[in-house]
């Protein structure tokens, strides 16, 4: 969990010193109308959100690495004339943007429904979740953290197999991007032969026949700078690894949200089935040996066969066929298929 920058004054100097170079204590103090002592204390705690800030005696302050923003008009102007299909919000932080779209899905009298297509993009996000009630860690610019909010008139019971096939709108925009080698982990984890790049986190509210309204959440690791590495507690891997030319952060929310509507309306159409084979070609264990971990601490062990038209995960094993939609899997992976 990382912690929060209270002072509006920190924000407006990380925003001044967004561009890596250094800026002077005097300068930066003349540019917002304070003194000296007020920038080195609004600077004093940043470490504390995860900011690596260089101070250098007769320089003044820098970031470690420049933070580049999100834009709300650099990213509509990307999304080009499907800009229309979403409402963009940008936030400096937050402890969770699924929490806070979920309380925005909500019934109108308790302040809710937020159309489909909502966006919550967040700079630094305080409490990310991952599945199983896991902590997502990111710190300023090093990640893209976003949800989207997604009406279906079908059901909670028609959703199976929906967390796959936002994996699979992942690993498209990344590819467009020029990503080598990044694959899928059942349910719902994007991977490279470093470790996980990006994670997802779908909740649902409605009925089981419908209406039924779906917040999905995504975190996606941009760089990995060393001091995010540490916090992590199992093999991570970043954007920068596996794109010989990285795009902006801009240009990578307005792909991944392109990719996820044209995916999200072919799932409306015809649920997972019709992106399965897309998602197997891209299983990172198919037709490898694996344990499935369940929740009561049995162990299943089989060939991985793929999954199901609703998701499930098909494992062969000594007793025959069998199916799963829940579970941790664990695999070797020697490297990645190609």
């Amino acid at each position: 969990m990382t912690t929060g920058i209270t002072s509006e004054r920190t924000w407006q100097l990380l925003n001044l010193l967004a561009d890596g170079e250094f800026h002077s204590g005097e300068i930066l103090a003349d540019q917002l109308g304070v003194s000296r002592a007020s920038v080195f204390n609004a600077l004093a705690k940043v470490a504390d959100s995860g900011v690596v800030l260089q101070r250098v005696r007769g320089r003044g302050y820098r970031l470690a690495r420049p933070w580049h923003r999100l834009e709300h008009g650099e990213v509509l102007r990307r999304l080009g004339k499907d800009a229309a299909q979403f409402n963009l919000e940008i936030l400096p932080q937050a402890a969770s943007s699924n929490t806070l779209l979920l309380q925005r899905a909500g019934p109108d009298d308790a302040g809710g429904r937020a159309p489909s297509g909502s966006v919550l993009a967040v700079e630094l996000q305080t409490a990310g979740r991952g599945r199983m009630g896991r902590n997502w860690h990111s710190c300023l610019g090093s990640a893209l953290t976003f949800s989207l909010l997604w009406r279906f008139d079908c059901g909670l019971n028609a959703l199976s197999g929906l967390s796959l096939g936002v994996g699979v709108a992942v690993v498209r925009a990344l590819k467009k991007l020029g990503a080598q080698d990044v694959q899928l982990k059942w349910p719902n984890d994007i991977l490279t032969e470093q470790g996980k790049l990006a994670g997802v986190l779908i909740e649902a509210q409605g009925d089981m026949l419908g209406p039924s309204t779906v917040v999905i959440g995504i975190g996606l690791n941009y760089t990995m700078p060393a001091n995010l590495a540490r916090q992590i507690d199992q093999p991570a891997s970043a954007l920068d690894e596996v794109c010989a030319a990285m795009p902006t952060r801009n240009q990578l929310l307005a792909i991944a949200l392109l990719e996820l509507a044209q995916v999200l309306q072919q799932f409306a159409q015809g649920g997972f089935a019709a992106l399965r084979n897309e998602w197997e070609q891209c299983h990172i264990h198919q037709d490898m040996p694996v344990q499935m971990h369940m929740a009561d601490g049995q162990l299943v062990s089989g060939i991985a066969r793929g999954v199901s038209d609703s998701g499930e995960l098909c494992l062969e094993t000594a007793q025959g066929m069998r199916r799963f939609n829940s579970g941790e899997v664990a695999g070797k992976v020697a490297g990645l298929r190609r």
